[in-house]
């Protein structure tokens, strides 16, 4: 494994940490995988903070329209409700309801088992190195996604002008 790509190891934990996830899951009540992360994502990102529709289409990378289907739905099976914001009536807020509430220690215990045994057997100086060097391989990509999306901007530019 220390010879594969980079790439393909990132994949292949996180292939790992879906199964893992999928056979120790707790949050069944009816979601689908979708509406589970997307739940899980509200859950645990509500614990500090607001959460907002763009939140989740940020973290997730999906569509705007995606977002709000699965919001709607989650809304209508009664695990979120959706608040208006006293400084913008067009934002909403997404807030869990008791049901929703109900499933967050199950989460919390879940995560911190996968957590637990993630870090096992590596001592917290090769943990540091691993975070850093994640979160600069992270950045890479978003940087290289940024120049991309604006090459592409420059070059639809250019051909609306030739037009």
């Amino acid at each position: 494994m220390e010879t594969m790509h980079m790439g393909r190891m990132i994949h292949m934990l996180s292939h790992q940490l879906k199964r893992r996830n999928i056979q120790e899951e707790l949050m069944d009540e009816g979601l689908t995988g979708s509406q589970r992360h997307i739940m899980k994502f509200i859950l645990l990102r509500t614990l500090h903070t607001d959460v907002y529709q763009k939140d989740i289409e940020e973290e997730f990378r999906i569509r705007k329209s995606t977002v709000t289907g699965i919001l709607k739905l989650l809304e209508k099976n009664g695990f979120i409700r959706r608040e208006s914001v006293p400084q913008d009536a067009r934002l909403k807020r997404i807030v869990p309801t008791a049901r929703a509430e109900s499933l967050r220690p199950q989460i919390l215990e879940q995560l911190g088992r996968t957590e637990a045994l993630l870090m096992e057997g590596i001592p917290e100086e090769e943990l540091h190195i691993w975070r850093s060097v994640m979160c600069r391989m992270f950045g890479n990509l978003v940087k290289a996604e940024e120049e991309a999306s604006k090459t592409n901007k420059n070059i639809k530019e250019e051909e609306e002008k030739d037009e």
